[in-house]
């Protein structure tokens, strides 16, 4: 399996503290049976986490890298940003001060739980328009998609893809989250479940029981394709149908 959704890089945000707690994260996605791993340190949050890239991300990128091959820990980890959307997304973006999936076409991005719809639509046509294909971060717990049941094929009509968390599939995020979450699966809407992990204690990378769930509510294909051939796909900047 491949994650491309992980707060496993120490010290950017609400993830991993340090390095220790780091290299427990790869453990446990290495025992989940986890072969490879996007770090998607939340950026460009206005008066919050900014990390855009810079030497201490490409040093800490670097120091987590070597140590997990140290370690022996069998993953391979690769960069990221997890985007928050904003309107002036587009130069950082050109600049390569915010990233797209391991240097893909595809960035994931995030919005403010309560932001209208209006406004998401409005910004990932700026990203559309540079030729990005969005995968949507956590879209089951956003309101304008749980309160409008048809805003999920609206988004893959603009080009996006949806990225459903792991804890929603658990119910770790409210009624309102898994109910959407389970739909969007059962339905075969969702293109990529991943953990988005903040530690090793809480919210961790291990997705094994992720596929288990997703084998059950719909097939094991299905939890193939969403947790290793897409997220393959992203890895290699291949074209996702």
């Amino acid at each position: 399996m491949i994650d491309i959704h992980c707060h496993i890089l120490p010290g950017f945000d609400d993830g991993a503290d340090n390095m220790e707690e780091s290299l427990r994260m790869a453990r446990i996605a290495a025992g989940g049976g986890t072969k490879a791993m996007i770090v998607t340190p939340h950026s460009n949050i206005p008066d919050s986490y900014q990390n855009y890239l810079d030497k201490f991300y490409v040093d800490t990128f670097k120091e987590l890298k070597t140590k997990i091959k140290e370690q022996k820990i069998p993953l391979e980890i690769y960069p990221g940003h997890e985007i928050f959307a904003t309107d002036n997304m587009i130069e950082p973006i050109k600049r390569k001060r915010l990233l797209t999936l391991c240097n893909s076409d595809y960035l994931l991005v995030e919005f403010a739980f309560k932001e209208r719809s209006e406004s998401v639509y409005e910004k990932l046509q700026l990203l559309a328009a540079e030729g990005l294909t969005p995968i949507i971060a956590h879209p089951e717990r956003y309101a304008f998609v749980s309160e409008d049941g048809s805003a999920p094929l609206r988004l893959k009509k603009l080009g996006c893809l949806l990225q459903v968390n792991k804890g929603s599939l658990k119910n770790k995020f409210g009624v309102n989250a898994y109910a959407v979450s389970q739909a969007l699966i059962r339905h075969e809407i969702a293109d990529f479940v991943a953990s988005d992990a903040h530690s090793p204690y809480m919210r961790t990378p291990y997705l094994a029981d992720a596929h288990e769930i997703i084998g059950e509510l719909r097939s094991e294909q299905y939890a193939d394709l969403l947790l290793s051939i897409n997220p393959g796909k992203v890895l290699k900047n291949e074209k996702i149908k």
